[in-house]
């Protein structure tokens, strides 16, 4: 059974930073790419940012790009999430997930499994 089990969410004012993490089981996460999206209410599901197996590669959505980090620690089978000077437009359900297949990075439907999502706010 593969779980993957996100945490680190919270309430947090613009400006501030959160670390989120997604710990993965059931299957060994250490060769395939991961992700991490999010999903604000009313809005659609959207890319955030990606690292490949090795973590070599980093992939990062404009809106994102200099202010979130990705990274991942294969021994422990975990992906993080370090997001720094947030902003109140950054509130939204963030989700971790797994692309098994050759695929593009920043499309949700690459994504073969998907985490329960953690809530984000940032309040202005």
């Amino acid at each position: 059974q593969v779980q993957l089990v996100e945490s680190g969410g919270g309430l947090v004012q613009a400006g501030g930073s959160l670390r989120l993490s997604c710990a993965a089981s059931g299957r060994t996460f250490s060769s395939y790419t991961m992700g991490w999206f999010r999903q604000a209410p009313g809005k659609e599901r959207e890319f955030v940012a990606a690292i490949n197996w090795s973590g070599s590669r980093t992939y990062y959505a404009d809106s994102v790009k200099g202010r979130f980090t990705i990274s991942r620690d294969n021994a422990e089978n975990t992906v993080y999430l370090q997001m720094d000077s947030l902003k109140p437009e950054d509130t939204a359900v963030y989700y971790c997930a797994v692309k098994i297949r050759p695929s593009t990075y920043n499309s949700r439907s690459s994504y073969d499994y998907w985490g329960q999502g953690t809530q984000v706010t940032v309040s202005s």
